[in-house]
C-alpha cells in the first residue's frame, strides 16, 4: 500500500487573522484545549487553504451533465476549489467561509453516483442474503473500515481534497502522540477513568490508521505499548489488580476500553503475532466482555441497560458490540455471541430513542456527541461486519432528523450549549453526521460536518461519501423549530455562513427526563452577533459535587448549584425561587420561511422575520402567569425579547455575558473587543431597575451541602432587570452595532401582547 505519511509535508501553519472573541462556555477551557490537542494535533492552522473561486465557474455553463459526466464534473470542481472554508476562527473553532460565490461549487446538496474507483467507494463485496449478527465477513478488518475500503482509500485520497486534508491531519496527530508516554491511570472520583479510556481509544485509532497506511512497524509497536499499558502489563501500574481494572462500576470506562482494544485487534489482526493477538483478546475478554455480560443482570454496573435512553446506553452497548464482533470466531466460549444477543436488542429498546420525535437529543446539545458517536460506531460495525444494521437505523423513524438538530443548535458563537456539556471529548466527535448523511442519504449533513474542526480523524476517512457535492446552506431555512415536549426549542439566524450573523437560540421544554443533565431553564436563550456571543451559557458544574446527579426532583441537591439553578440561566426569576420541575410549557412560532441560497453572502429581505413564544406559567406557580416571546426585527438586524408576566413577587430578568457592561437609565452598552451591542428596556419606562452583578448565588439561597463550594464563573457579568410584583409587558430590544448602520436605521417595535404576535404584527406603519 502506498506510503501516505509523507503527505504531512504539505501542511501549512498560516491562518487568516481573526479578531479576538471573548465568550467561552464558562468552565470548559480545559475541554476546548483537549479538543484542540487531541482532535487537531497542533495542525489547526492548516485549515488556511487555497481558494480559487473562479477557476471552476466555467463548469456551470451549458446544459447540466448527468450520470458519470456529472460525477466527473463534481469531482473536478471539488479538486479545483479545495476546502470550502478559508480557515477556522480562533475562539469557537468554527469554519470561515469565503465572501465570494462559486456558482459551480455552491449548489444543491447531492450525491453523484460513480463507478470510477478514483471518485467513489466500490460496492462492498460482502452482501449476505440472510444477515445475522454472529455471521460475519471472513476477511479483516471487519469493523468500521473493512479491507475493501482500505484498498480503495489511497486512490480516493489523491482525488478528494477533504480526504487528503484529513489524512494529513491524522498523521500529524499520530506523530504528536507517538513520543508521549502511555496514558497514565487516573481515577477521577465518580467520573472514573473515562478520560483515560477515551484518550487511549483516540491514540489507538491514529496509530492503527498510520500502520495500515504505511506498514511501518513503529506504529504497530506503539499501539501494542499502549494496549499493554492499559491491560496492566506495561512498565507502570494501571489501576487495581483483578477484573475491576477498567472500572466497571462506571461502565462507560469499560465500554470505551473495550472499543479501543477491538479496533486494535481487528484493524491490525494480520500484523499481530499469535502471542500478541492472544494477549489482546484475553485482556479484552477479562476486563471488558465478561464484566459486560454480567452487567446485563447486575443493577450496580448495568443500570444503564434498564430504560436509559441516552449516551450511557449507546456508548456501553456500542463498546461491547465492537468487542464481540472483533473476536467472534476466535473465541469459542460463546461469550461474543451472548454479548451480541444482549446489546443489539437493548440498544433498540433504549439508545435509539434518545433521539426525540423532532430529532433533538433528549439529554443536551453536548451529550448528543457522546450518544450519537456510540450509536454510529455500533451501527457501522454491524453493517461492515455482519452486513445489516438490525433495526438501529430504522426502528426510530426520527433518527434521520438528528443531523438537522445538531446543525441548528450550532450557532456562529458555538453551540446553544444548554445543560451539562460532559467530560473531555477526546475521540468523540460530530462525525456521526458523516455516517448518517451517507447511510440515511442526507448530503447536507456530510457537507456541514466535513468543514468542522473535529472532522479530521480516522472515522471520517471511511464514513465520508466522496460522491457528495454542493453546499449545505443552499436551500437551508434560516429558522428551525423543534416542538417535542421534552425539549421545545427554536433557532433563528440571519445566515448559515457569515461568522458575524445574528443568531438566537431559545428553549422551554420539561425540566425532567434529560438523564439529570439539564438545568432549571425554561425560557433560557443565547444571542450571537458581530462574531461573538453576547448572551451565553455557563455549562456544567463540578460533576463531583455532592448530590450533583442525585435526582431531578424539586428537592434535589443538584438545584443548589448556581449553574443549575434558575438564577444561573438567561430567564426570569420570581421571588428568587427556582422554577418548578413539573413545568409543562407550550410553544408557538412562525417564520417567513427565508432560505439561504447558494451564495455565502445572503442579502436578507427587509420583511424576513421569525418569532417563537412560550407559555411558561407552569414553571412558576403561586399564581404567576408568564409568557416569553422572541423575534427578529428589521430584516434580522435586531432582536426583541418580550415577557408578558403577572407575578405576586419580585420579578428579576437575568442574562449572563462576557461583555463589559455600562448601564445608563434603562439602557446598557455591552462591549467585547471593538464590538458593541446596545440593550434597551423599551417598556415599561417607569419602575425599572437595570443593574449588573457577579454570577454567584444569592446570599439567601439554601445552603450548599457541608464542605461543598460552588463552581466559580470568572469573567461573567449578569445583567439584571428588576421589577416589583405586578403585571408587565417587559420589552428588551437588542441592537448589535453593525458597521454602516446609524441610530436612525434601527426601529423601535410597537407594544403587541404576545398572544397577538404574528409575522406582520411588528411591521412599521
Amino acid at each position: 500500500m502506498a506510503d501516505y505519511a509523507n503527505e504531512t509535508s504539505g501542511l501549512t501553519t498560516s491562518r487568516p487573522k481573526t479578531r479576538n472573541r471573548k465568550w467561552l462556555w464558562i468552565g470548559i477551557p480545559v475541554a476546548i484545549a483537549v479538543i484542540l490537542a487531541a482532535v487537531l494535533g497542533g495542525v489547526l492552522g492548516s485549515r488556511a487553504h487555497k481558494h480559487n473561486n473562479d477557476n471552476a465557474s466555467a463548469a456551470s455553463s451549458g446544459p447540466s451533465p448527468t450520470g458519470e459526466a456529472a460525477a466527473s464534473q463534481a469531482a473536478s470542481i471539488k479538486e479545483a476549489v479545495g476546502l470550502y472554508p478559508t480557515g477556522t476562527n480562533s475562539q469557537y473553532l468554527l469554519p470561515l467561509y469565503p465572501s465570494t460565490t462559486n456558482t459551480a461549487a455552491f449548489t444543491t446538496p447531492t450525491f453523484h453516483e460513480s463507478s470510477n474507483s478514483a471518485l467513489a467507494w466500490p460496492k462492498d463485496p460482502f452482501q449476505p442474503s440472510k444477515p445475522a449478527p454472529t455471521s460475519v465477513r471472513s476477511d479483516r478488518p471487519r469493523i468500521i473500515a473493512p479491507k475493501y475500503k482500505w484498498d480503495a482509500l489511497p486512490q480516493l485520497i489523491k482525488n478528494d481534497p477533504y480526504l487528503k486534508f484529513w489524512n494529513d491531519t491524522i498523521f500529524g496527530n499520530a506523530t504528536a502522540y507517538f513520543p508521549l508516554d502511555p496514558v497514565v491511570y487516573h481515577m477521577d472520583g465518580s467520573s472514573g477513568i473515562l478520560d483515560n479510556a477515551r484518550e487511549i481509544k483516540m491514540r489507538i485509532k491514529a496509530f492503527a490508521y498510520a500502520y495500515r497506511m504505511t506498514n511501518d512497524t513503529k506504529w504497530l509497536d506503539r499501539t501494542y505499548q499502549e494496549l499493554q499499558n492499559a491491560a496492566g502489563n506495561g512498565t507502570t501500574s494501571f489501576g487495581p489488580d483483578g477484573q475491576d481494572k477498567w472500572n466497571p462500576t462506571h461502565f462507560l470506562d469499560t465500554a470505551e476500553f473495550t472499543a479501543a482494544f477491538a479496533i486494535a485487534y481487528d484493524w491490525l489482526y494480520d500484523a499481530w503475532s499469535a502471542e500478541q493477538r492472544s494477549s489482546i483478546l484475553t485482556s479484552m475478554k477479562f476486563y471488558g466482555l465478561e464484566v459486560g455480560l454480567n452487567a446485563f443482570s447486575n443493577s450496580s454496573t448495568g443500570w444503564w441497560a434498564n430504560n436509559i435512553e441516552g449516551n450511557w446506553n449507546c456508548v456501553c452497548n456500542s463498546g461491547l458490540t465492537m468487542g464481540a464482533l472483533a473476536v467472534l470466531g476466535d473465541d469459542d466460549s460463546g461469550l461474543p455471541e451472548q454479548i451480541l444477543g444482549k446489546t443489539i436488542p437493548n440498544a433498540l429498546e433504549n439508545c435509539i430513542w434518545a433521539v426525540s420525535s423532532d430529532g433533538t437529543w433528549a439529554e443536551t446539545a453536548n451529550y448528543w456527541y457522546f450518544g450519537t458517536t456510540g450509536l454510529a460506531e455500533m451501527t457501522a460495525s454491524l453493517l461492515t461486519a455482519a452486513g445489516d444494521d438490525f433495526g438501529l437505523l430504522t426502528n426510530n423513524p426520527n433518527l434521520n432528523l438528528t443531523g438537522l438538530y445538531h446543525m441548528a443548535v450550532t450557532g456562529p458563537g458555538s453551540l446553544f450549549a444548554y445543560g451539562d456539556h460532559g467530560p473531555n471529548k477526546f475521540s468523540t466527535t460530530a462525525n456521526a453526521l458523516l455516517f448518517w448523511g451517507d447511510v440515511l442519504q442526507h448530503p447536507e449533513y456530510i457537507l456541514f460536518q466535513r468543514d468542522q474542526h473535529d472532522a479530521p480523524e480516522p472515522w471520517s476517512m471511511f464514513w465520508y461519501d466522496p460522491t457528495v457535492s454542493g453546499a449545505f446552506w443552499d436551500g437551508m431555512p434560516l429558522d428551525l423549530f423543534f416542538d417535542n415536549s421534552t425539549d421545545q426549542w427554536g433557532m433563528m439566524r440571519s445566515s448559515w455562513t457569515d461568522e458575524d450573523a445574528l443568531y438566537v437560540g431559545i428553549k422551554a421544554g420539561t425540566l425532567q427526563g434529560h438523564q439529570t443533565h439539564n438545568d432549571l431553564d425554561c425560557g433560557d436563550f443565547v444571542l450571537d452577533a458581530l462574531g461573538t456571543r453576547w448572551a451565553g451559557e455557563l455549562g456544567s458544574g463540578d460533576y463531583l459535587s455532592t448530590g450533583y446527579f442525585s435526582s431531578d426532583d424539586q428537592d434535589s441537591q443538584r438545584w443548589l448549584y448556581y449553574r443549575k439553578r434558575t438564577e444561573g440561566q438567561n430567564t426570569i426569576l420570581v421571588d428568587r425561587q427556582n422554577q418548578l420541575v413539573t413545568a409543562h410549557p407550550t410553544v408557538k412560532h412562525d417564520s417567513s420561511n427565508t432560505q439561504q441560497g447558494s451564495s455565502t453572502v445572503l442579502d436578507v429581505p427587509s420583511d424576513s422575520t421569525a418569532f417563537w413564544t412560550a407559555d411558561l406559567s407552569s414553571a412558576y406557580g403561586n399564581g404567576t402567569t408568564f409568557k416569553r416571546g422572541i423575534r427578529m426585527l428589521n430584516g434580522r438586524k435586531q432582536v426583541l425579547l418580550q415577557d408578558d408576566i403577572n407575578a405576586p413577587g419580585e420579578i428579576m430578568w437575568r442574562m449572563h455575558t462576557n461583555a463589559t457592561v455600562t448601564t445608563s437609565g434603562n439602557s446598557a452598552t455591552l462591549t467585547i473587543g471593538d464590538k458593541k451591542l446596545q440593550m434597551t428596556v423599551v417598556s415599561p419606562t417607569d419602575g425599572v431597575t437595570l443593574s449588573t452583578g457577579p454570577a454567584v448565588r444569592f446570599d439567601d439561597d439554601p445552603p450548599l451541602p457541608p464542605n461543598q463550594v460552588d463552581q466559580p464563573n470568572p469573567g461573567v457579568t449578569v445583567v439584571m432587570i428588576t421589577l416589583p410584583a405586578g403585571q408587565y409587558s417587559l420589552q428588551v430590544l437588542f441592537n448589535p452595532q453593525w458597521d454602516g448602520m446609524s441610530a436612525s436605521d434601527f426601529v423601535t417595535p410597537p407594544s403587541v401582547p404576545i398572544d397577538n404576535w404574528s409575522l406582520t404584527s411588528h411591521n412599521s406603519s
